[in-house]
């Protein structure tokens, strides 16, 4: 009992006091250069397919290849085509044999009857035969020229002068009318196509210039504008199609080839932090706020705009003279003493 009363009484230890880095929240103008990847295509491109349904029987190109206007793509059987060209070919034949009868007939009942050796309604009778024949040759010159129209439909030829970019069916194969049987990128006009989330697509200037540059070697560039914005959003990815048309592109920037474009975005009022103040305690993104007064940290949720590896952009969540944590972050605890040192802008 003596013994203990003379116990010193234990001393209750020191908070801990961590030292960190702090920055004091404000707005400031930030326009970013964002940077997309995309691909090189024709501005236009062309589906070469046949009139008629028919059996593929040869295709004459391939993907790459370089086709010319009126160039023979690909060749349908023309068996059928060939055979009912023969069979109108026959009537037309007949039926200016039966007009060649009838005119002579006609000729002859119009002599005599100018001698009244035969009644007008026989002359009227031959006339109307007359008439009726040269029907029939005209319908049968029609039906000539779309047998003549078919056949030559089973012969593909290009429209438009460009690179294939894209094969269908193979030789052997039956065809619908319509189907494509090779695509083809149109000569001219060479575009830049990017998947462009929505914050971009809106902090876009008017007209912005785009630096585009091959992502495989980036010393071949061209300057574009953008030509088309796509109004809907894709369903599954949630990006916006942008068609960016490039100026005088070099010969080294290919169709298909995989580009990189970069473009300023306009200066708006936001807050900016650096990445290493922000920590993820849950679901939502957070930072380290500074109580100045009691020296202590509570954790702030924060709705962030946009990042990269060095800066953050928030949104929402923090406020014009707010003191936060910017180094040492880890390390920190709800209610946790600091003593800080401000961090150079």
């Amino acid at each position: 009992m003596a013994l203990s009363a003379c116990r010193r009484a234990e001393e209750v230890p020191a908070p801990e006091i961590r030292p960190v880095r702090v920055m004091t929240i404000e707005m400031r103008a930030i326009g970013d250069t964002v940077s997309l990847t995309g691909r090189l295509q024709a501005q236009s491109e062309v589906n070469e397919s046949f009139r008629i349904d028919g059996r593929l029987i040869e295709r004459n190109v391939d993907v790459g290849d370089r086709v010319k206007p009126g160039q023979l793509i690909a060749r349908l059987d023309s068996m059928n085509e060939d055979s009912s060209l023969q069979s109108a070919r026959a009537q037309l034949a007949a039926a200016q044999a039966q007009s060649l009868q009838a005119q002579n007939s006609f000729t002859r009942m119009r002599d005599l009857l100018a001698e009244n050796a035969v009644s007008r309604a026989s002359f009227e009778q031959s006339e109307a035969l007359f008439k009726v024949a040269q029907s029939q040759v005209e319908s049968a010159q029609s039906l000539v020229s779309i047998a003549q129209n078919r056949q030559s439909y089973t012969r593909l030829l290009a429209d438009v002068g460009g690179v294939v970019t894209a094969r269908g069916p193979e030789p052997g194969e039956v065809v619908g009318a319509g189907r494509m049987i090779v695509q083809v990128a149109r000569e001219g006009a060479v575009e830049a196509v990017f998947d462009v989330p929505a914050q971009v697509k809106n902090s876009a200037g008017a007209n912005p210039d785009i630096q585009v540059s091959l992502t495989s070697d980036p010393s071949v560039t061209a300057v574009g504008h953008v030509r088309e914005v796509s109004p809907r959003a894709d369903p599954v990815t949630g990006t916006f199609s942008v068609r960016v048309r490039l100026v005088n592109p070099p010969a080294a920037m290919r169709l298909g080839s995989t580009v990189t474009g970069r473009m300023k975005l306009d200066s708006v009022a936001a807050i900016d932090i650096p990445a290493s103040a922000l920590v993820r305690p849950g679901a939502d993104a957070a930072v380290w706020l500074v109580d100045t007064k009691a020296g202590t940290v509570s954790a702030r949720n924060v709705e962030v705009r946009a990042f990269d590896a060095a800066r953050v952009q928030v949104a929402k969540g923090l406020a014009p003279g707010d003191v936060i944590v910017t180094a040492g972050a880890q390390t920190l605890r709800p209610g946790q003493k600091v003593r800080w040192t401000e961090a150079t802008k």
